[in-house]
C-alpha cells in the first residue's frame, strides 16, 4: 500500500468511527451543550465538514469555484476555525443538513482523491502554510488525525448527555 493510500484509508476509518458515534446521538441532543461543556455534537459534525473540506481538497488541490456548491461562506462561520458553538440551534443547519454536508463534503473528498497521482502527495500544500504538515500528503494524514481528535469529543459530549454505550 502506498503512502497515500494508506492515508485514504485512515481518513476513511476515522469517518467511519465518527459516522459510529453520530448514529448514537438523539437529534435533540446535537445541539445541547453539557453543564460547564464549551461545544456541542452539531458544531463537531459540520467543523469536521469544513476541515476535511480544507485538509483533502482545498489544501491538496486549492479553491475552486465549484467548491461553494459544497460548502457555504455561512458553514465557515459557524463551523470553521476560531467559530464559537451557540446552544441556539436556530443558528444552524438541521441535524438533516449537517449529516448530509459532512457526507457531501466526505464524498467529494474521496472522489478527488482517487485521482491524485501518489507523486503528487509529496509536493507542498497551497497556501497558507500548516503547523502540522507542509506537504499534501501530510495534510491528508493532519486530515484523518484531526477527524479522530473531534471523534473523542464528540465521544466525550455523548457521555457528558448520558449515552455511555453504542447501540
Amino acid at each position: 500500500m502506498t503512502q497515500l493510500a494508506d492515508a485514504i484509508s485512515r481518513i476513511c476509518t476515522a469517518r467511519q468511527y465518527t459516522e459510529d458515534l453520530l448514529a448514537n446521538v438523539e437529534d435533540d441532543d446535537w445541539f445541547r451543550l453539557p453543564a460547564g461543556g464549551v461545544s456541542h455534537v452539531a458544531w463537531q459534525a459540520g467543523h469536521l465538514a469544513v476541515c476535511e473540506y480544507g485538509l483533502a481538497m482545498k489544501r491538496v488541490r486549492g479553491v475552486l469555484p465549484e467548491d461553494e456548491h459544497l460548502l457555504t461562506a455561512e458553514h465557515f462561520q459557524l463551523f470553521g476555525k476560531g467559530s464559537v458553538p451557540s446552544e441556539d440551534a436556530s443558528l444552524y443547519p438541521s441535524v438533516a443538513e449537517i449529516r448530509e454536508l459532512l457526507t457531501r463534503v466526505h464524498t467529494a473528498a474521496l472522489s478527488e482523491l482517487e485521482s491524485l497521482d501518489a507523486a503528487a502527495a509529496n509536493e507542498a500544500v497551497a497556501n497558507p502554510p500548516h503547523r502540522m504538515f507542509n506537504t499534501k500528503l501530510g495534510a491528508l494524514n493532519w486530515c484523518a488525525s484531526h477527524e479522530f481528535i473531534h471523534a473523542g469529543q464528540i465521544g466525550l459530549l455523548r457521555r457528558q448527555l448520558g449515552n455511555n454505550w453504542l447501540r
